[in-house]
């Protein structure tokens, strides 16, 4: 049999708060460890005759503090098992043993594993003079975070936050770093040294920006961001963004807004979709923000639209989405590797057909060309289905098959014109033109859709610059020779390449 392991809480620092019945199993303690000796408490007991053994030496010893703490539950596993049966190991730590203590955390995870006893006493912890040194009750609603978790999507403004393990001014600084994604840098914080502490007790309030320019910081450091109501501080978070969108479409909300369904606004989410593209051609991350938010609206909207009939919300949406990502990149995620994009690319078409599966859908029944949305522009639908039929084994040897098929539908089209036949008729060869010259971008490895989109901005470009010259000679092209718009049409072309 293995020894017992009794975790001592030694409180938040004053030796008044140590209560009876801690301080006398660790007098009557045969075997005593402390995480770390840097505590007032741990001297108060040493000056009366209470020793101990500390792994301070291993904080030096390792690179970061995981290391460290699995170090010393090593070693006081190694210890116990050691030991015999009926004997005990009081292993003495900061504060609570069960707030914000890694090492205990792993021994109630470890010690059942190898047969090791394991006996937690409570004490008082940094929360408890937190809460009335720093004024507030935790009830109003209270998040506790650790230093290197600090970020705007972990902070609610509505919550008191109080974040422990800041040791140091660069722990702090990480500390601001996170808090300014959510807060306004003239946010005043307060930051608590040893609180509860007599003689050592220091409390500041400072702005955000200058929490790492103060002095002090240590093993019995805090800091604390008060709960506030100001909705603006909410700005920047998804939540804010779903209860605006739920308010809008509530009955008090916008009579616009309560009027519309999934069939009024589905143009509005493709017109949206090409202004964000619009914004990409043009290389204006400004622009590209508001369109993008414009974009995300739309989603939020129809989202909203379904979870006031109760299907799915947002929220579906959004861990549905996560699940996907996660599946389909094994690479990344799971035990799969990729090498390259290519090889990334397999494994997300892999993972897919894996889902359509699970769903009941079989994959080798489908059609090859299946799964190409049907109201896709007509030259990015004909590109997609012709890299999937490629896929399938339906194409040219080579890219001499495409200019004989290209050649063939020109001739057919001109033949459809010469012969007058019906509009109809001309229009399903100029369509098998298209189609063509869809094959000769894929085997080119040019994407139709974007090549005809830098062609149209060229032609817009330079008939700009045309209308511009016109316009410095009091003309407009209605008054103008073709002849005449040709010349600046060259003169366009030529300061293209300058």
């Amino acid at each position: 049999m293995s020894a017992t392991i009794t975790v001592v809480g030694l409180g938040s620092g004053d030796p008044d708060r140590l209560t009876l019945g801690s301080l006398k199993r660790l007098q009557e303690a045969g075997e005593r460890y402390v995480r770390t000796k840097d505590h007032p408490v741990v001297d108060w007991l040493e000056q009366t005759g209470v020793s101990f053994v500390s792994f301070d030496e291993v904080y030096e010893a390792k690179d970061d503090f995981p290391s460290v703490y699995e170090e010393i539950v090593a070693r006081l596993l190694s210890r116990a098992e050691a030991g015999g049966d009926g004997e005990n190991i009081v292993y003495a730590v900061p504060g609570h043993p069960q707030v914000a203590e890694a090492t205990v955390k792993r021994l109630r995870e470890r010690c059942p594993e190898r047969g090791i006893g394991l006996d937690i006493i409570g004490g008082e912890s940094f929360l408890d003079e937190a809460f009335v040194r720093l004024g507030f009750d935790p009830i109003e609603g209270f998040l506790l975070l650790d230093a290197s978790e600090v970020s705007g999507a972990a902070i609610d403004p509505r919550r008191h936050t109080l974040i422990g393990q800041v040791y140091d001014q660069l722990t702090a600084s990480e500390v601001k770093l996170g808090l300014m994604e959510l807060l306004p840098d003239d946010y005043l914080v307060v930051v608590g040294h040893a609180l509860g502490v007599a003689g050592q007790e220091r409390i500041e309030r400072v702005p955000l920006f200058e929490l790492d320019r103060i002095d002090g910081y240590g093993n019995l450091s805090v800091v604390y961001v008060p709960a506030s109501e100001d909705e603006t501080l909410r700005i920047r978070s998804f939540q804010r963004l779903h209860e605006i969108v739920s308010i809008l479409r509530s009955p008090g909300g916008c009579p616009w807004d309560r009027e519309q369904t999934h069939e009024s606004i589905r143009k509005n989410l493709i017109e949206e979709t090409y202004e964000v593209l619009e914004t990409i051609d043009d290389d204006d991350p400004d622009h590209m923000r508001e369109e993008l938010g414009d974009l995300l609206l739309q989603i939020m909207l129809h989202s909203q639209m379904e979870e006031e009939t109760g299907a799915f919300s947002v929220y579906d949406v959004i861990q549905e989405l996560n699940e996907k990502l996660i599946y389909r990149h094994p690479h990344v995620f799971g035990n799969l590797s990729a090498e390259d994009a290519e090889a990334a690319l397999n494994n997300w078409e892999a993972m897919k057909a894996e889902e359509k599966k699970r769903k009941g859908i079989e994959p080798e029944r489908q059609s090859a060309i299946s799964g190409v949305p049907r109201d896709l522009p007509a030259l990015m639908k004909a590109y997609k289905l012709q890299k999937k039929a490629a896929k399938a084994g339906f194409d040219w040897e080579n890219i001499n098959g495409v200019w004989s098929k290209l050649e063939e539908e020109i001739r057919e089209l001109r033949e459809a014109v010469a012969q007058k036949q019906d509009p109809e008729s001309q229009e399903l060869e100029l369509g098998d033109v298209l189609f063509s010259v869809v094959n000769a971008a894929r085997y080119i490895g040019a994407d139709p859709e974007q090549a005809l989109s830098r062609t149209i901005r060229k032609f817009t470009s330079r008939f700009h610059y045309v209308e511009d010259r016109l316009r410095e000679q009091g003309k407009t092209p209605g008054d103008s020779t073709l002849a005449e718009m040709d010349v600046l049409w060259d003169e366009a072309k030529s300061k293209e390449r300058e």
